[in-house]
């Protein structure tokens, strides 16, 4: 799957991939539509970004935020942690999936304060991706 972001092809990812029940959404930044950094300073901001992109990628392999079986939450300040923590947990109150929250030096751009990283596993191949979809099987 390709969120359009123009690092995907200078670095040589996937905003996420699909092979068979598992889907793995690459590490995920708070980019807005216009591709600036979405909520500059606030981390609960660019959380709920970051989730909304991953969220559309689990979409279009199939997924849906029930599926996620693990998140990993990156933050260049951990003592940020609760901020990210709450958007974390109005996604996830229900699903409850494991969950590390980890303190990184930096990110890519500098103006983004988190990123998150998800997994999940597809119960049903009902919800498998259209052929017509860019996602490895």
């Amino acid at each position: 799957m390709t969120s359009g972001s123009p690092l995907e092809p200078e670095i040589g990812f996937s905003r996420a991939v699909r092979i068979g029940p598992y889907v793995s959404v690459a590490g995920t930044a708070p980019i807005a539509d216009d591709g600036a950094t979405a909520g500059l300073g606030d981390v609960y901001a660019q959380s709920v970004r970051c989730l909304d992109i991953a969220e559309q990628a689990l979409r279009e392999a199939g997924a849906t935020l029930a599926d996620i079986i693990r998140t990993r939450v990156m933050l260049v300040d951990i003592t940020r942690w609760r901020e990210a923590a709450r958007a974390h947990g109005e996604q996830f109150d229900q699903v409850r999936p494991a969950c590390t929250f980890v303190e990184v030096s930096r990110f890519i751009d500098p103006e983004w304060l988190v990123e998150f990283e998800v997994d999940a596993v597809v119960a049903t191949v009902d919800r498998a991706p259209s052929a017509s979809q860019t996602c490895r099987t």
